[in-house]
Formats: structure tokens, sequence, C-alpha cells
């Protein structure tokens, strides 16, 4: 069975086609629990995403900030497993129809066995796989069987990033790039900075015509809508993460996650 790449390239197309840049949440797998992440995840389709991630739990999130560190843990905690990753996206896209992508560290994907993982991740409906801690130059493995079931590969670029490794991620990259606003781990910031737009503007300038995604530090409305004037996706994970840690029981969780998802839908498209 083939994944949907082509369903997350048409729905980026789609929103560029609108004038506007797409919504793109990230809520890990497993939190609160497994069947509270499906609601979760399901949620923010449902108020505004464009597109989800849905965040492999690791127990050593290099990337990621305390908001989603956090998150992990209690995922961790509560036992989840691979198979309730891929449950969470087929859950989520069999509801929505919408493009679900897998945001993970390699060292998973490589006990679990690259071909069994590509081919449950598709045969479960989802679009492709973010991997911000595997190389470019140690992808082809990965990159080969990814193309062969119909995923997308997104890599992570940084505003260190040179641009020979810009050229290098965009020519085998696919889906869309993941620009990584600021240096440092994922969190809510007070402002993505002008670092942003300049990574976009070197990615773009390497000629390829991938879609590039901004993502570390929107939190809000405001923050979406300026990132959304120069980026064709606006990645929002750790703010959703926050209302969900911060919710009295899962139910208010779940919507306080919708009532985001809606002020950030708004964001994207300049209505703030």
């Amino acid at each position: 069975m083939s994944g949907n790449m082509r369903l997350l390239t048409d729905t980026l197309a789609a929103a560029k086609a609108e004038g506007r840049a797409a919504l793109i949440a990230y809520l890990p797998a497993g939190f609160p629990t497994v069947e509270g992440g499906i609601e979760a995840v399901k949620a923010v389709l449902e108020s505004g995403a464009d597109v989800v991630e849905v965040g492999l739990p690791h127990s050593d999130p290099v990337l990621d900030g305390p908001v989603i560190q956090t998150a992990d843990d209690i995922a961790l905690r509560g036992g989840v497993r691979i198979a309730d990753v891929l449950r969470t996206v087929r859950e989520a896209y069999v509801a929505t129809g919408k493009p679900v992508l897998v945001m993970t560290y390699w060292n998973p994907v490589d006990r679990y066995g690259v071909e069994r993982f590509t081919a449950e991740l598709a045969e479960a409906g989802g679009a492709g796989c973010i991997l911000p801690d595997l190389p470019v130059q140690e992808s082809a493995l990965w990159r080969e069987h990814a193309d062969k079931h119909g995923l997308a590969t997104v890599f992570v670029v940084a505003p260190s990033s040179k641009d020979e490794r810009l050229t290098e991620i965009t020519a085998v990259g696919s889906g869309f790039v993941y620009a990584a606003s600021l240096m440092g781990v994922t969190g809510t910031r007070a402002s993505v900075g002008e670092q942003a737009q300049e990574l976009v503007e070197r990615t773009r300038a390497t000629g390829t015509g991938l879609a590039v995604c901004v993502g570390l530090g929107v939190s809000d409305a405001a923050q979406a809508a300026e990132v959304a004037r120069f980026a064709d996706g606006v990645i929002v994970g750790s703010a959703f993460v926050k209302r969900m840690l911060d919710a009295p029981d899962p139910a208010a969780g779940f919507e306080a996650v919708r009532a985001l998802a809606g002020e950030l839908a708004k964001g994207v498209r300049g209505q703030v």
C-alpha cells in the first residue's frame, strides 16, 4: 500500500493557492494516554490544522524542550509503543482525511527495521516522516524504502546550515523542508526573529521548489501570522502540548487544543 506523500504536497499546494501558509500541528502519541493522544490529534485536525505531526516519544529527545520532554515522559511511562504511534496515525487519517506524518529520532526506526517501519506507516495512511537527527549523507536506505512506499522524507535545517548543506537537503528531501527558526530546542518564544525569514529565503534559493515550513517558537495567532508572511507552512508543537499539560483533565485539554488550532488557523490566514 502506498503512503500519502501526494496528499501532503497537494495540501501544501492548496494552501498556497489560497494565498496563505499551511498550519502544521505537532502532538506526541500516547499523551496523555494512547486514546487521549488520538483524540487530541483528531481535535487539532478538525479545528483548523491542515497537517499533523505525530511524535514518537523518545527517552532522549535532544531537539525538544522541557514541555515536549514532559509529555514524552508521560507517554513512555504509560507504555506507548511504535504500534500505538502507527495506530494514532491511522485513526487520525481515517477520521479526517488529512495528511499525518510521524516525527521521530532515528534510533527507534533503526531498531524497529526501516523496511518494516516504512511499510507499516504507509499501510496506516501516513504521509511521511520527519527525521531531525538523520544526516542526509546517511539517509539512502531510509529514502529508498520511503520512496518505495510513497512516503515523504522531511529533513530539518537550521540557521547554522550552510548553503551547500541546504542544496544537498532540498535535492533529496520530499514533502517539505522543516526550517528550525532558532538555534536550540523546541519551545514557545516571545519572538521568532528574523533568522527564520533569512533561512527560508536561503532554502528557497536552492531552486528545487520544495515547500519550506517553519517551526520552533510559534505559540499564538500573531506569531503564526508573522511567519505565514514568508513561509509555506507554520509548525506549532509546544504550545499545543502545553495546553494539554495545563488542562485540569483530558476533556478540557481537548477543548484547549481545539481553541488554539482555531486561533492559529486564523493567524495563518492573516485574520488577526
